[in-house]
């Protein structure tokens, strides 16, 4: 009977070696303090340190987050698996997704288009100043870049990493190329990779940053 494994089990140390080595594996010396926290939580979530090169923060994208985090403004998320990915014991309101609002389905049905663009007829209440997560549906982003043109309130960060074949790398290239334009603050991953994962954990390290949580 071979000896069983030796695996490190503390959840502090596994986090700390992780960073270190995140560190090691990346250049992130051209980043602030919270936009290497992000990206770190980017690479973490994926186990791909070449992925650095691909995020892209707005000019105050940092700043603006961290102060609508700390200010308990509105999360919206596209999907339920970027709500549940937010670190509750960090936040004191509830994140907010409307993909299973019953009035969801039945727009998407009359209007030929996504659930998730549909959803986003149910943010308008919550988008000032709220902090947007699109981890899923590039839809969604097409679909939020098109309400802030025509007038929408806007969030005070757009965290839009959506992932797929489809539209994913389509819908970040537009809202890098339209952030400025359109006056919002953003951080992005260009390219077919994103996803909830790396979505919720972007938010959190923002959220870690305002505990005074850094790696």
């Amino acid at each position: 009977m071979s000896e069983p494994q030796r695996y490190e089990q503390n959840p502090q140390a596994i986090e700390q070696d992780s960073f270190r080595q995140i560190r090691a594996l990346t250049d992130l010396s051209a980043l602030t303090q919270d936009q290497q926290q992000v990206v770190m939580r980017i690479v973490h979530s994926l186990g791909l340190p070449d992925v650095a090169n691909s995020v892209r923060f707005s000019a105050n994208a940092t700043q603006a987050g961290r102060e609508a985090l700390a200010n308990n403004g509105a999360i919206l998320c596209d999907v339920e698996m970027v709500k549940q990915g937010v670190t509750k014991r960090m936040i004191e309101r509830e994140p907010l997704c409307f993909l299973n609002d019953p009035t969801v389905a039945m727009l998407a049905k009359n209007r030929s288009e996504t659930r998730s663009m549909a959803a986003l007829s149910l943010w308008t209440d919550s988008l000032e100043g709220s902090v947007v997560l699109i981890g899923n549906a590039p839809t969604a982003l097409f679909r939020l870049l098109e309400m802030i043109e025509q007038g929408a309130p806007k969030p005070a960060l757009i965290i839009g990493m959506p992932v797929g074949f489809v539209g994913a790398a389509e819908s970040k290239q537009a809202l890098w190329d339209a952030h400025q334009t359109l006056g919002v603050e953003c951080i992005t991953l260009l390219g077919r990779m994103g996803g909830s994962a790396v979505t919720s954990a972007s938010c959190n390290a923002l959220l870690r940053c305002n505990l005074g949580e850094y790696y």
